[in-house]
This record gives structure tokens, C-alpha cells and sequence, in this order.
């Protein structure tokens, strides 16, 4: 490992694995909404919403895409339009972006008060990780930059032995998107190289397209939420292809 390397990873998709917790805290939330949803959700949903998970962005989302799974009788159906469908659910639900994001957050503090260890178990790391993060912390400078509630962050790192600064945590709290908060970083390290690990494409297509963050070093992870047309396109673009086994070599 390059100890001159300025690390910034995305949580969800890099570190954890938290699309099952995700699904389930969506299922919790959206039965606050709609009452036509059964309490439990069905395991089959879930291992759907698995193939959709590439394209959320942020939790709250998951809110959304858990009520069109249960609505539709196929997950084709449902890829069909999508976004559209998505905008036309949020229109008619009564309830604004900032009122979801409110109710994800209170649906997953709720879940953490009743059971602390089912929710963590829910929220497993990849393979290796936890060994990987805690020598990271010996070896190098590393942030953690998410559209993730920071205190979650917290929470899962904490049971995991992992240990960094509340600080190197850039989380949805900050109100900034990653673009932004990359500029924020570069600030500080104006004079080190910054690898960026993402999971999804387009988060990683918006750097590159930002003039101000060409120094920045652009990873693809591979065993994270995206698809193989986003793989081709990333390719295609220059960003780097990187195996879960190989995560942090450089």
C-alpha cells in the first residue's frame, strides 16, 4: 500500500454490504405511508431489490422502490421507465424528499433501539474488509465519504473494531454532494493524490466531468452495487476496474 495515498471511500457498496438492511428498512418506512403493505416483508422482494439497488443513490430512496416492488408483478416491469415511475410515486405519496429522508433515518434509529445486533448483522462488510480498514488506519490518511447518515456509519464501524475520526466521516449530514465534498478534500491535501473508490457510475461519471478534480484518481469497485454496462462504460471512460481482492493496493 502506497502510504502517500489519500484515500476516500464510499460506505454502502465499497465497505458494506447493507442492501439487505436497506431493503428492509424501505419495506419498514414505506408500511408508514402506505398501510396496504404487510408488516414482513418477502424474502423474494428483498433478492429483487438487489437488482435495483444500482440505481439508488441515497436511502431514502429505498422507501420508493420497496413500494414499486410490491406494486409490480415483475422487477422487468419495473425496470421499464423506472425513473419515471419513481418520480410519479413521489408525486402522488403526499410526502416531500426531505420528509422521507426524516422517516428512513427514524425507521433505522428505531430498528437500532429494539435490537442493536440484528441491525448490525444486517449490515455486513465485504470479505477482508475489516482486516483491510484496520491496517489502512495504521499505513495511511482515509475518509469515508457517503450519502449515508454519519451516526450509521459510526455504528457499524464501531462493531466492526474499526477505528476513524468522527471527523473523516463525510456523511449526508453535511448537506454537500460528493463532487463537493471532494473539492472540500483536495482543499486540505492540495499536494497528495486522492483515489476515490466509488460503486456507482455516475457518481463517478459527475467527478470526472469536474475540471477542478482531475488529480483525482477515479476506482470502480467491481463487487459493489453496479452492472455490467456500467463496468463497460467505466472502461470505456478511463476510471479504474478494481476486484474486491485487490481493494487498496496501489
Amino acid at each position: 500500500m502506497n502510504d502517500s495515498l489519500i484515500f476516500a471511500l464510499d460506505f454502502d457498496g465499497v465497505i458494506c454490504d447493507s442492501a439487505v438492511e436497506t431493503a428492509i428498512t424501505g419495506w419498514k418506512a414505506a408500511g408508514q405511508i402506505w398501510k396496504d403493505m404487510p408488516e414482513h416483508v418477502p424474502p423474494e422482494l428483498i433478492e429483487q431489490f438487489r437488482l435495483i439497488r444500482p440505481f439508488i443513490e441515497t436511502g431514502y430512496e429505498a422507501i420508493l422502490a420497496m413500494r414499486l416492488l410490491y406494486n409490480y408483478e415483475s422487477i422487468e416491469e419495473l425496470f421499464e421507465n423506472y425513473d419515471r415511475k419513481i418520480k410519479a410515486l413521489l408525486a402522488e405519496s403526499n410526502v416531500n424528499i426531505d420528509d422521507l429522508k426524516a422517516l428512513f433515518g427514524t425507521t433505522r434509529d428505531n430498528w437500532i433501539n429494539q435490537d442493536l445486533g440484528d441491525w448490525v448483522n444486517m449490515n455486513p462488510l465485504f470479505t477482508g474488509l475489516r482486516t483491510k480498514l484496520q491496517q489502512l488506519s495504521s499505513q495511511s490518511t482515509w475518509y469515508i465519504v457517503t450519502t449515508k447518515q454519519e451516526r450509521f456509519v459510526k455504528q457499524i464501524l464501531k462493531a466492526n473494531a474499526i477505528e476513524l475520526e468522527p471527523e473523516r466521516i463525510f456523511g449526508l449530514d453535511r448537506n454537500k454532494n460528493k463532487v463537493e465534498l471532494l473539492k472540500d478534500l483536495l482543499a486540505v491535501h492540495p499536494n497528495q493524490t486522492i483515489v476515490f473508490v466509488e460503486d456507482r457510475l455516475p457518481t463517478l461519471l459527475n467527478v470526472l466531468k469536474t475540471a477542478e478534480l482531475a488529480s483525482i484518481q477515479l476506482v470502480l469497485a467491481l463487487w459493489g452495487y453496479n452492472t455490467a454496462e456500467d463496468k463497460t462504460l467505466a472502461d470505456q471512460e478511463g476510471i479504474s476496474l478494481q476486484q474486491l481482492e485487490d481493494f487498496l493496493i496501489f
